[in-house]
C-alpha cells in the first residue's frame, strides 16, 4: 500500500493539501512516501513528521544579490532543460528502487515537477495520479511567477509568457497520460477535461480535528482575514481581490456611530507588502484607525484566531475574464468549519458563492449595502452576546473536511491499481 508522492511543496512550507492527505492515508493504512522541494518556510511544521520525505534543496546563495543571481540562473535552466523536474527524477529513481510502489500521485499549483512524475511513473511501470490545486489561466497576467525580472524593453514579459507557455504545453502532456487527474473546483474540473476526460473534483478543505466551532467571547468585534493577498513581485490586480465593498461599508458604519474603533477591529494577518497595500487603502476611506496588521502565524494557531473572530473575511472579485475563476482556497473551507459568518468580497458570481449559498454560511456580496447590513446585523449580535454566530448547514460543511477528501483519494487509488 506505498505510493510515491512528488509534489513542489509540502509541511512544514505551505502545503496544506498533501500534508493532510498523508496524515489521513496513513490512518486507513496506506504508506506515502514523498519527494519535494525544500522550502524555508515553518507555516505547517506541526505536519512534517507523519511521512517519510525527501527534500531536494534546490537554492543555495545568500543575499540579495547573489541570490537573485541564482534564481535567474535556475529559471533558465528550467526553461531551457527541465533542470528542477530532472534533479526530482533522479531522486524518485533512488525510491523506485527501495519500495515497491502502487502509484505515483503528483500535486502541483503550476506544472513542475508534473514532467518528473510522468518520466518515472514510466520507468517505473506504474499509474499516474496528478492532483492540481491552481492552474495558470484561473488568472490574468503573472500571479503565479513569484519573483519579478527586470523589465529591459519588455524582455522580462516576454520572458514570463514564453514560460507560461512553456509550462502549459508540459502541463498537458502530462495530463493525457495520466490515469486519473483531481483538482479543486467544478470549474477546474470543466477545464481539464479538454485534456483528459477522466477528471475528478476534491475540493481544498480543513481538518476537522482542528477547524470546529469553540466560539470565544472577544472584547472587540473582529473582522479577521489570513492570507496573502498580493503575491511577492507583483502589485494589486484588483481583478482578483479587492476589498472596496468592505471599506465602503465600514465608512457608512463609522459615519452612523454604529461602530467605534473601541469596539471594532479589522485584523489582517498577511505579508508585509499586502499590509503595505491595505494601509494604503484605509487611509483614502480614513478607516486606518480600525485596522491592526500582524504577520503570518503558524497554521495551528489559526483556528483559534477565527473562533475568536466575529466575521470572516474572503477577498475574491467577479469571476470573468479578467477576474479569478474558480479559487477556493485552504483559508475559505477552515472558515466555513468554525462556524462563524463568512463574508466575501466581491462574490464571485461562480463556484465559491455557491458553496457559501448551500452552506448558509454567510454572505457573498455584490453591492456596499448588503455589506453595510451584514455587518450591522452580526454587530449586534455581538453586543448583545459577545459572540457570533451562523445557522449554517454543517451536514454539507463535513463534505469539506480531509478526511472525507482523504476517502475519496483512496477511492481513486484503489480504483486504478485493482484495474491493472
Amino acid at each position: 500500500m506505498k505510493i510515491l508522492i512528488l509534489c513542489d511543496l509540502f509541511p512544514p512550507a505551505f502545503g496544506p493539501r498533501m500534508g493532510y492527505l498523508c496524515k489521513y492515508l496513513r490512518r486507513a493504512g496506506w504508506e506515502p512516501v514523498v519527494i519535494t522541494e525544500s522550502v524555508p518556510d515553518e507555516t505547517f511544521a506541526f505536519l512534517k513528521e507523519e511521512v517519510e520525505t525527501v527534500r531536494i534543496r534546490y537554492y543555495h546563495a545568500r543575499g540579495r544579490f547573489f541570490g537573485a543571481l541564482e534564481w535567474g540562473c535556475i529559471f533558465l535552466l528550467d526553461l531551457l532543460f527541465g533542470y528542477k523536474d530532472y534533479r526530482m527524477y533522479r531522486k524518485a529513481l533512488k525510491l523506485i528502487r527501495k519500495h515497491p510502489f502502487r502509484l505515483v500521485l503528483c500535486s502541483t499549483y503550476r506544472t513542475f515537477p508534473l514532467p518528473a512524475a510522468r518520466r518515472i511513473a514510466r520507468k517505473a511501470r506504474l499509474p499516474l495520479v496528478a492532483d492540481l490545486r491552481d492552474i495558470v489561466e484561473q488568472a490574468e497576467g503573472h500571479e503565479f511567477v513569484a519573483h519579478t525580472l527586470p523589465g529591459w524593453w519588455g524582455l522580462d514579459r516576454w520572458i514570463i509568457s514564453a514560460f507560461l507557455r512553456h509550462g502549459r504545453r508540459q502541463r498537458n502532456r502530462v495530463l493525457g497520460d495520466a490515469a486519473r487527474i483531481t483538482s479543486v473546483s467544478p470549474w477546474h474540473v470543466a477545464l481539464l477535461k479538454s485534456f483528459n476526460p477522466r477528471v475528478e473534483l476534491i475540493y481544498n478543505g480543513y481538518d476537522p480535528e482542528l477547524f470546529h466551532p469553540a466560539p470565544v467571547r472577544s472584547r472587540q468585534f473582529y473582522i479577521t482575514y489570513t492570507g496573502r493577498i498580493i503575491y511577492a513581485g507583483h502589485t494589486l490586480n484588483r481583478a482578483l481581490r479587492d476589498p472596496e465593498l468592505l471599506f465602503r461599508a465600514l465608512v457608512r458604519l463609522d459615519e452612523e456611530q454604529v461602530i467605534t474603533p473601541e469596539t471594532c477591529c479589522v485584523r489582517w494577518f498577511t505579508d508585509e507588502k499586502s499590509q503595505q497595500f491595505i494601509r494604503q487603502e484605509a487611509e483614502k476611506y480614513a478607516l486606518t484607525k480600525y485596522m491592526a496588521f500582524y504577520s503570518y502565524v503558524p497554521a495551528s494557531r489559526v483556528p483559534a484566531l477565527l473562533n475568536e473572530s466575529a466575521v470572516l473575511l474572503v477577498l475574491t472579485n467577479r469571476t470573468g475574464e479578467q477576474g479569478p475563476k474558480g479559487v477556493m482556497t485552504t483559508k475559505f473551507f477552515e472558515a466555513l468549519a468554525v462556524g462563524k459568518p463568512v463574508l466575501c468580497v466581491r462574490g464571485d458570481e461562480g463556484c465559491l458563492e455557491e458553496v457559501i449559498n448551500r452552506t448558509r454560511a454567510g454572505l457573498s456580496a455584490h453591492r456596499a449595502e448588503e455589506v453595510y447590513r451584514f455587518l450591522e446585523t452580526h454587530y449586534r449580535q455581538w453586543q448583545a452576546t459577545g459572540l457570533t454566530t451562523v445557522e449554517a448547514n454543517r451536514e454539507e460543511i463535513r463534505k469539506f473536511s480531509r478526511e472525507t477528501q482523504a476517502r475519496q483519494f483512496i477511492h481513486i487509488f484503489e480504483e486504478i491499481t485493482n484495474s491493472r
